[in-house]
């Protein structure tokens, strides 16, 4: 398994980014290549995600470490890749917080399900859109959309 990890600070209180981090529906405004999701039942949801060319339907168990400000989440079901990540929240200040994304993936899956390059430049790759999606999520939590 390979592990990445990247960070953003958002200019919101700690509360609002927690809430909007916990609201699926908005996930394809700011995740590259999620173009639905569907929450089930407590803490399971559906994810239509177009990669490669084609859309692929995903399952994921979302749960939460609330004291902790921690969302931890992984497919689940076949023939899903086997992914698993976490969001930490940590407060900067009180206006401010930093979102810590941790991705946990098999990099010969994520090939085999997704296409793409292979080794460094597939590291190189996940990198760029973990931290597209980071901005993204920067941009939609600021502006309140």
């Amino acid at each position: 398994m390979s592990t990445l990890e990247e960070h953003i600070d958002v200019g919101v209180p700690i509360d609002k980014a927690w809430n909007d981090l916990h609201r699926a529906e908005n996930y394809p405004r700011f995740v590259a290549g999620v173009r639905e999701v569907r929450s089930q039942t407590e803490g399971r949801a559906r994810l239509d995600v177009e990669a490669g060319g084609r859309i692929r339907e995903f399952e994921a168990e979302v749960s939460d470490r609330t004291g902790e400000r921690v969302m931890d989440w992984q497919t689940t079901g076949t023939p899903d890749p086997d992914l698993m990540g976490s969001f930490s929240l940590h407060p900067i200040d009180q206006n401010n917080t930093r979102v810590q994304a941790r991705l946990e993936y098999d990099p010969d899956t994520v090939r085999q399900t997704f296409g793409g390059p292979k080794g460094f430049a597939q590291v190189n790759a996940i990198e760029r859109l973990v931290r597209s999606d980071l901005e993204h999520f920067k941009e939609c939590v600021e502006q309140g959309r």
